[in-house]
């Protein structure tokens, strides 16, 4: 009996991770009459990593008041799993760019307090370990805000406690921990973090995102000047060199307060997910993998979920099929990268449009299409 893994990311749009999941099973029992599948959906840390981590963690969402980026009440969302004590927490729910409208961008003056916020929520309910997403941020304080939430204190040359914004990690003299929460010391951080800018510098957080969210050409300046200052406290207090660490500007620094303030792990967000799917086990003794995208092109070489499958697979020796949406690499790049099919689950639609509301059938019938060359062979 056949055994086919089906480990697809979403298709942006139109079919979530499961749904493809499920369509493609579909198609398959049309034309297998036996045959073991599994369904593995899975997300990079990106839009819809929510709904791929619920599934595997069997958690619950937890909804709390905190502040936005711009420090005004806002509910925000994370999962929690009380049985195995696995907290999910989405930077860009609370502190993230789709919170605030376009002219509120001002990474001087936002803050990650909210995340910080979170954090403190999720230990308070008996947290052991936190994945924490940090894609789509709004801010550029270094994490300051969130490392406020959780007890730390920012003070300037006169010992005066700092707003923690951007515009004032230039301000940071002194780092106060005597009120920390005791609960970080026992908790377990994995950061889901596909970048690898450094904090500051030519490629650093403020000089790459901090236009995107707002900053001038001379904030830009500022803010870069203050993450290299912040850096040198950071080496001084905790001895710790934020600079060699690749991800420290992440999520406008919040890679390198969580390697200092959290003892996080920064990994990337396919990898995370594959751990929390037992991915690796799952795929064991497999004939075939079956992932997809809604575009497979030149992306898909830098941390996105089929490359994943396509790591995973290699090390098993398992054949993989792609169904996408769009394909934008030729066949000999498939071929390279590792898939051993590939098809365009959209290639016969007139418009994109239809395409999109057409995905399931289409996913289906590609699924089918698949089964029969199977059985041919």
């Amino acid at each position: 009996m056949k055994k086919i893994v089906i480990a697809p990311d979403k298709f942006k749009g139109s079919l979530t991770g499961l749904e493809f999941c499920e369509a493609a099973e579909t198609g398959l029992r049309q034309v297998f009459n036996e045959v073991e599948i599994i369904k593995a959906p899975l997300a990079d840390g990106g839009d819809g990593t929510i709904e791929v981590v619920r599934y595997y963690l069997n958690a619950d969402t937890v909804e709390v008041t905190v502040n936005d980026p711009l420090f005004r009440p806002i509910k925000a969302t994370y999962l929690f799993s009380k049985s195995s004590g696995t907290a999910y927490i989405e930077m860009a729910e609370a502190s993230g760019l789709k919170v605030l409208k376009d002219h509120e961008r001002n990474c001087m003056q936002t803050t990650t307090l909210g995340t910080g916020q979170l954090l403190a929520d999720a230990l308070g309910k008996g947290a052991k370990e936190i994945i924490l997403g940090i894609g789509g941020s709004a801010t550029n304080d270094a994490g300051m805000g969130m490392a406020t939430a959780l007890g730390f204190k920012f003070l300037d040359k006169e010992g005066d406690i700092l707003s923690p914004v951007g515009a004032n990690l230039i301000q940071v003299a002194t780092i106060d921990t005597a009120d920390v929460l005791p609960q970080l010391k026992d908790l377990v951080v994995r950061v889901a973090c596909d970048v690898t800018n450094p904090l500051y510098g030519p490629n650093g957080a403020a000089r790459i995102y901090a236009a995107q969210k707002g900053a001038s050409e001379g904030e830009i300046d500022q803010l870069d000047e203050g993450l290299k200052r912040f850096a040198r406290f950071l080496e001084k207090d905790f001895n710790i060199d934020v600079q060699q660490i690749a991800g420290a500007g992440a999520a406008g620094g919040m890679g390198a307060a969580a390697v200092v303030f959290l003892n996080a792990e920064l990994s990337s967000g396919i990898e995370l997910v594959k751990d929390l799917a037992n991915f690796e086990e799952m795929i064991t003794g497999a004939d075939w993998i079956i992932t997809g995208e809604g575009k497979l092109d030149e992306q898909t070489l830098s941390g996105k979920a089929v490359k994943g499958v396509l790591e995973s697979a290699k090390r098993e020796s398992i054949p993989v099929a792609a169904f996408c949406g769009i394909i934008e690499v030729s066949a000999s790049t498939a071929e390279k990268l590792g898939l051993s099919y590939t098809v365009s689950v959209s290639s016969n639609m007139p418009n994109l449009e239809i395409a999109l509301k057409r995905s399931y059938e289409n996913v289906v019938k590609a699924a089918a299409d698949f089964a029969h060359k199977l059985n041919n062979t």
